[in-house]
């Protein structure tokens, strides 16, 4: 077996293309595209390359038949509350059901990683933000996955296990159908909170995006990133988002609300555009968005998923939560634009945020991992993440 660096065009389609083959077997599998891959290590791209650098793996035979890959990062903005030492990152682990070459490609990224004074390595995680390729699915292989999440064969949490690598959270994922009704008191909340003087919720304008943008960021930067768990976020950086996501956007299930007119929670949805994407084999060129647009002005897309959920901490547990739930709700519920909605994963260390997605109806449908793997134990000592703290 030879372990390749990726250092050009035709290397870079192979590591495509090793994702493809270890799924092809699962009819659920989903080919991510191949551009937003590529994007992840473009230094033009990925504003992440001011803060680390990334490197890029394929393991082959002697007769050069494709056998697995994987990538490692380094970067400074990657932040674990209670995490003491320099931690890397792996991720896009593919590989054969052999351990042999498993550790190959895990012990290539450790390498470098610690050439780079890194003391321990955390994954498969992103180059990027945690809403996209972040964790190892291990339960719920039968449903396809949302846009931007992982999927890869069972046998991979065995690899990662074997190696050393260890349980630093679980993901957990829930699913509703949409016309299932909420509980009763989600209709009770949001009946105190629209009669109360002060207390609004209102649907995204898509014409007015500036304005929702920095709505975003004040409720993202007061429920987040107070935590540690991300960095605060700009109107600017948003507003960039909202115009990326503009052509995919549905304003019915992208909701705010505010008291006094100034914002106090955030429900932010989008249609899974992986339905869409599951058609076009990797490929987002003129005849696919075409037919893309075509898609969604007839609404093929039936499937709702999770991007955003905040309160403002002096707002949590009133119930305001239900209130911008609810009115969301009282929208789409029985109108047949969609029938089924996934929630954003959650981690283990958020049980707020896990009892929110119970207390909707939803059911567990996938648990995803993100798994630590210390350098050296005798110098620094495993703990899983902590749970979040609430003010």
């Amino acid at each position: 077996m030879k372990i390749v660096e990726v250092t050009n065009n035709s290397l870079e389609k192979k590591f495509i293309e090793v994702n493809v083959l270890m799924n092809q077997c699962n009819k659920a599998y989903i080919r991510p595209l191949d551009n937003d891959i590529n994007q992840i290590f473009n230094s033009a791209t990925n504003k992440n390359f001011k803060y680390g650098e990334a490197k890029r793996w394929i393991l082959i035979d002697n007769e050069g038949k494709l056998l697995g890959r994987i990538a490692a990062f380094t970067n400074t903005k990657y932040v674990n509350k209670g995490t003491e030492f320099a931690t890397g990152g792996v991720g896009f682990f593919d590989c054969i059901n052999q351990q042999e070459a498993a550790n190959i490609l895990f012990t290539t990224a450790k390498e470098w990683l610690q050439s780079k004074g890194m003391e321990a390595m955390d994954g498969p995680i992103n180059f990027g933000d945690r809403d996209k390729w972040w964790g190892l699915l291990v339960e719920g292989f039968d449903d396809e996955p949302v846009y931007g999440m992982p999927f890869n064969p069972s046998y991979y949490e065995t690899l990662f296990m074997n190696y050393g690598f260890k349980n630093y959270y679980n993901q957990y994922w829930y699913k509703m159908m949409v016309d299932d009704p909420l509980p009763p008191r989600f209709k009770e909340r949001y009946e105190k909170f629209a009669s109360k003087a002060g207390y609004s919720a209102k649907h995204i304008e898509l014409n007015n995006l500036e304005k929702y943008a920095e709505d975003f960021a004040i409720v993202y930067n007061a429920a987040w990133a107070q935590h540690g768990e991300a960095k605060e976020v700009t109107k600017e950086q948003v507003l960039k988002l909202f115009n990326t996501m503009k052509a995919i956007m549905d304003k019915r299930v992208i909701w705010f609300a505010y008291f006094k007119n100034e914002p106090i929670a955030m429900f932010i949805n989008i249609p899974d555009i992986n339905q869409y994407f599951k058609y076009f084999n990797g490929k987002l060129n003129l005849i696919n968005k075409l037919r893309l647009l075509w898609m969604k002005k007839n609404g093929k897309c039936k499937k709702l998923t999770g991007l955003a959920f905040g309160v403002i901490p002096k707002f949590q547990a009133l119930g305001v939560d239900s209130y911008i739930i609810q009115s969301t709700a009282n929208t789409i519920q029985n109108k047949g634009w969609y029938h089924s909605y996934e929630m954003g994963w959650a981690g283990d260390w958020n049980p707020r945020m896990v009892n929110i997605y119970k207390s909707l109806g939803g059911s567990q449908n996938r648990r995803m991992v993100t798994y630590r793997y210390i350098f050296d134990e005798t110098k620094n000592t495993f703990e899983r993440h902590p749970v979040m703290e609430y003010k």
